[in-house]
């Protein structure tokens, strides 16, 4: 039963359906300013059939698809000021998630597919649980540690390694960690971690796909135009649509309705 539904699953596989699930997974993503690929694990895993291993892969090329684009958007219209003053965090950040990406892809290669789906299903349960506590969490602008020093470099690196591990598990971008982090840790505005966690991502993503695409793993083309580029693109567009959309719905309520959403779906594909 299991082998014709994972059939059935594969063959439908396609550009169209790729983007269909794309542009609305992007859509809610861009409304709470994330990228959503935690809510495509479930899509590819479930119902385009990929095999988990596969799955993560697949969601990382599309997740370097939208965050390249995204930081190509977003360069052009901002103030790179607060970006140069929060430099030496970002370059602590990424050198602690790009050695994490690096170590974690060949974890991911050598672990059975039944403890990977375990691992896949207790990491996207702890973003929903995340996300929805962080609905009811108020940022007052400041954060836990002063800037200046050894030390917040130091933490800078440590969450990196965090981080740089969940995006190669998961095939996530990484900015529901990098945000937070940067805005509860480090006291930066929303506007500029949003910029700084593309700038971490970007190296971090790119160091997965390159690991991944040297053991072969996107050895198969079908891979990348049935589903990577078709669902980037689709991506992309929900991302610029939900971003027209922010305030039509309380970012909170958003927050704790994807939540839950995320926590059944990984629920429902990943604990067998």
């Amino acid at each position: 039963m299991a082998q014709t539904s994972r059939a059935r699953s594969e063959r439908s596989r396609s550009p169209a359906c790729a983007f269909g699930f794309g542009v609305p997974i992007g859509t809610l993503g861009g409304l709470i300013g994330l990228g959503g690929a935690e809510f495509r694990l479930p899509v590819l895993t479930g119902v385009l059939g990929y095999r988990a291993r596969q799955a993560v892969a697949v969601n990382l090329a599309v997740s370097l698809i939208t965050v390249t684009a995204a930081a190509i958007i977003r360069g052009g219209t901002l103030d790179w000021q607060p970006v140069v003053e929060l430099l030496p965090i970002a370059i602590a950040m990424t050198t602690g998630a790009v050695l994490a990406a690096y170590v974690a892809i060949g974890f991911v290669h050598r672990l059975p597919e039944t403890g990977l789906r375990r691992l896949i299903l207790v990491l996207l349960v702890a973003i929903g649980v995340a996300l929805i506590v962080e609905a009811f969490v108020t940022h007052d602008g400041g954060g836990l540690l002063d800037r200046r020093g050894v030390l917040p470099l130091l933490v800078a690196v440590a969450c990196g390694l965090a981080i740089g591990t969940v995006s190669s598990l998961l095939g996530v971008a990484g900015g529901e960690l990098i945000i937070p982090t940067l805005l509860f840790i480090f006291g930066t505005d929303i506007i500029t971690a949003g910029t700084v966690s593309l700038l971490v991502s970007l190296p971090t993503v790119g160091v997965g796909v390159g690991r991944h695409a040297r053991r072969g793993t996107y050895a198969d083309r079908v891979d990348w135009t049935a589903t990577i580029v078709p669902m980037g693109i689709g991506s992309i567009i929900g991302a610029v649509i939900g971003g027209l959309l922010v305030g039509i719905a309380p970012d909170d309520l958003l927050k704790i309705i994807l939540g839950i959403i995320l926590i059944v779906s990984a629920a429902r594909v990943f604990r067998h």
